[in-house]
Formats: structure tokens, C-alpha cells, sequence
């Protein structure tokens, strides 16, 4: 949730799609400003997004190795996938993309962490689950794991030296580093989670 401007602030004028993609689109928004005049903001629409802190009973979290285009290189990332599925709730998204990429199933679900990933140009915003009690699960039917996918490699890995490797830079998608330092100040205690259908 983000706080709305005042009345009369930051008023949308117009807007124009300037491209429609596979996952992401783009308008050209003209936005009056407060102190008068206006200005043109490019924003990116994003579906959103979910990840997943499976965290195990012995104290170790999942991690996947994933090859991501953009930055030209794997980076270490937190089960995850977008909210793409029309009309399914984030809880659900989280429970079929951790079948889907690590085929696990959890007992308890909590609500971690919610933020806007690049909040100054797009409008993508991610949840982040802890998911406990985890067990052994079937990837959903008519599931195919394809493209970077196919590449994936998962690893268990103690969530303390996970922590070590977000401060040592090992470990930068953001999600990973959200919900993992969350994800350890809950296990150190004195912070309660928001319930699993919170936003």
C-alpha cells in the first residue's frame, strides 16, 4: 500500500500506451505537478510478482541459480514468479511457484515483506512468503519447465550463511534480499509476521 497524494497533487492528465508486451507494458503519463506546470513520466505496468523463504526445519533456506538476461550473468533468487494467472490470489501464485520451480509444499504460510521494486518508473509490487513445514510435492499438471528454467539449479543453504552472502554481495535480487534479512530478523524474534492473505 502507498500513501495517495493530497487532493489536487500529482494529478494524472493523460496517458498513453506505447507498448503492450508479454509480461510488461509502458504509458507515457503527463502528471500535474503541485507547485503548477506538469511533466511526463514513463511507467511500466507489471503484473506483480510473489517469492518464496522456504525455509526448512533445520534452519536452511531453498535458493535457485538462474540465468537473468538483463544483467547478463545467473544470480542466487528465492522461489518466485509473477502474478499472471487472472484472478488468483498472491497466496496462491506463492504455493504454485514453489511446486513449480522446487517442488515443495508448505504447512504454514506468513506474510514476510511487500515492496515496489523500482517504485521511481514501474508499478510492479512483490510479495515475499515464509513458507514452514515444508514437504515434497508434485509440480502442478500441465506444468512444463522451460527456457532459463531448464538451467535452474537449486541449493539448500543455511539461512545465516544466506545472510552472509546478501551482505557480501553474493546474493542481489532484491526479493532474495528482502525476504532473507527479513526472514532472519523474524527467527532472531520481538517481530510478528502479517497473516499468509494480508497485503
Amino acid at each position: 500500500m502507498s500513501e495517495p497524494a493530497a487532493d489536487g497533487d500529482y494529478r494524472l492528465i493523460s496517458s498513453e500506451r506505447v507498448h503492450d508486451g508479454r509480461v510488461i507494458s509502458l504509458d507515457l503519463d503527463t502528471v500535474a505537478m503541485p507547485g503548477g506546470g506538469d511533466s511526463v513520466r514513463e511507467v511500466v505496468r507489471h503484473p506483480g510478482a510473489v517469492a518464496v523463504v522456504a525455509l526448512e526445519q533445520d534452519g536452511s533456506v531453498v535458493l535457485l541459480r538462474q540465468y537473468r538476461h538483463p544483467v547478463g550473468g545467473y544470480l542466487w533468487e528465492l522461489p518466485a514468479g509473477l502474478r499472471d494467472a487472472d484472478g488468483e490470489p498472491p497466496l496462491e501464485t506463492a504455493k504454485r511457484e514453489l511446486a513449480e520451480e522446487v517442488q515443495l509444499a508448505a504447512e504454514r504460510w506468513s506474510l514476510l515483506a511487500t515492496y515496489f521494486s523500482s517504485p521511481g518508473f514501474c508499478d510492479e509490487q512483490v510479495l515475499v512468503y515464509l513458507a514452514e513445514g515444508l514437504s515434497p510435492a508434485d509440480r502442478p499438471e500441465g506444468f512444463t519447465v522451460e527456457h532459463e528454467e531448464l538451467d535452474m539449479t537449486v541449493d539448500r543453504v543455511p539461512l545465516a550463511e544466506a545472510v552472509r552472502r546478501v551482505m557480501a554481495g553474493g546474493i542481489r535480487n532484491p526479493a532474495a534480499v528482502i525476504g532473507l534479512l527479513a526472514a532472519d530478523r523474524y527467527r532472531a524474534g520481538g517481530v510478528e509476521l502479517r497473516p499468509a492473505d494480508a497485503t
